[in-house]
């Protein structure tokens, strides 16, 4: 192989690890950004002043990922993007959520349940994509970060800090559409292992 064919080759691997358009680059950019605004939120929800920037914060950090994804639709997918766009919905949610265990705002144990179901997934489909069997992203899965979001800022609007039980409800219904998806993932593993005859 001639030392220009080993240049193309490599660039194209990098093309496929990052993407080469403008919508690849801007959505995993907004993805980067939202990794790393994180624990900015969580900091925010420890302060616990001012909430309404607090509030803001985490809408604005939703908001990356519904563009993050728009984004995405309009570009080839990315290693970084599969990789790194559900590890950023993860560290908000969870860094968010023991945030606000942390400060008396939630209950641990829903917490703990989301946090054992999201690195139980991950695993799990880490490890089938390592054997060579992919375990597609579903849909539900969007809708459970949806849920987990309305939940966390639920917590944190101003209004309701005196009635928590609006914040404590919507968390109960984030933890089950949290288990129902990973329930879905696990049964998607089992009927592609029965196709495919793989071990």
């Amino acid at each position: 192989m001639t030392e220009g064919a080993t240049a193309n080759n490599t660039k194209r691997t990098r093309m496929d690890l990052i993407g080469s358009s403008r919508y690849a680059l801007a959505a995993n950019g907004l993805t980067i950004s939202r990794l790393l605004l994180s624990p900015v939120f969580a900091l925010l929800i420890l302060e616990k002043n001012p909430w309404w920037l607090t509030f803001a914060m985490g809408w604005a950090l939703g908001a990356t990922d519904l563009f993050d994804g728009k984004l995405a639709r309009q570009a080839t997918p990315t290693k970084f993007g599969a990789f790194f766009d559900p590890l950023a919905d993860k560290a908000v949610v969870l860094l968010a959520g023991f945030a606000l265990v942390s400060i008396g705002r939630f209950p641990l144990l829903p917490i703990l349940l989301i946090a054992v179901r999201e690195f139980g997934i991950q695993g799990y489909r880490s490890y089938w994509t390592r054997e060579g069997l992919a375990i597609p992203a579903r849909q539900s899965g969007k809708y459970k970060v949806f849920v987990q979001g309305i939940a966390i800022s639920a917590a944190t609007l101003p209004w309701l800090e005196g009635v928590p039980v609006v914040a404590d409800v919507l968390l109960w219904i984030a933890v089950a559409f949290t288990l129902i998806s990973g329930l879905q993932y696990l049964l998607d593993g089992r009927d592609a292992l029965r196709l495919t005859g793989s071990r």
